[in-house]
């Protein structure tokens, strides 16, 4: 992580980037020349990676050769998966618990200011969207991102293409996980969806379940089958 060079002895570089190498090494430079000008070049590079995590479609370690930014690294992990969040968090080696928090859209280069610099040994994280599932009889099962503010079941209903003619409104329940597990709350879908009734504000993981009258889809089966149609939709982004 150290330089040697005349006159100034050794310039800590270590997490520098080369331009901030060369404007620091001029500065002590300019201690005992006037105006010093200095070109830094990288010889060689260690074949060192940083850890990609989290919801990217190829998790695994990447080679961080001469100087690489977070879009390089997301790019070469094939991209964010659709169940990616808002956020990402940038952890560099050289500063543990100092770890940088980046907004991730999804048009990487929106933000060219969130493109930071990557250093071998780093790790980057894409965190998981916040979900509520919607399963059962609904026009389209889904699994709704939740990133862009709160989620209720009225809204959840209307984005999972409403109830179905053969939905049983009145056994309609939110599964939600606790510290204690798994529980189940009926809940008035007939009086929700008439106004007659509060809506409920829903939380991440929250799976809505909406029975069939006739027994065909959910009624009667096992909450862990409820689990499994949830784990099985598709995932909707909110507008």
């Amino acid at each position: 992580g150290d330089i040697f060079f005349p006159l100034i002895g050794y310039t800590h570089v270590a997490g520098l980037t080369t331009e901030e190498a060369q404007e620091l090494i001029e500065k002590r430079l300019g201690e005992f020349l006037k105006n010093p000008q200095v070109s830094l070049f990288v010889a060689e590079y260690a074949s060192q990676g940083a850890s990609v995590l989290g919801e990217v479609n190829k998790p695994g370690v990447y080679p961080v050769l001469g100087e690489q930014h977070l879009f390089d690294l997301i790019s070469a992990a094939s991209g964010t998966t659709e169940r990616a969040g808002h956020s990402i968090t940038v952890t560099h080696r050289s500063a543990p618990d100092q770890a940088i928090t980046v907004p991730l859209t999804r048009n990487l280069t929106d933000k060219p200011e969130n493109n930071v610099a990557v250093f071998p040994g780093d790790t980057v994280i894409v965190h998981k969207a916040d979900i509520v599932y919607v399963v059962g009889e609904v026009g389209r099962p889904s699994a709704l991102l939740m990133d862009t503010g709160s989620l209720t079941v009225l809204k959840a209903i209307a984005l999972a293409g409403g109830t179905t003619r053969t939905a049983k409104l009145g056994g309609a329940k939110i599964l939600r996980k606790t510290p204690g597990g798994m529980t189940e709350t009926p809940i008035e879908l007939k009086k929700i969806l008439s106004a007659k009734a509060p809506d409920l504000v829903l939380v991440a993981d929250d799976i809505l379940v909406v029975p069939s009258s006739f027994g065909k889809v959910l009624a009667g089966r096992s909450l862990e089958a409820a689990m499994q149609s949830a784990t099985m939709v598709s995932v909707m982004a909110i507008p």
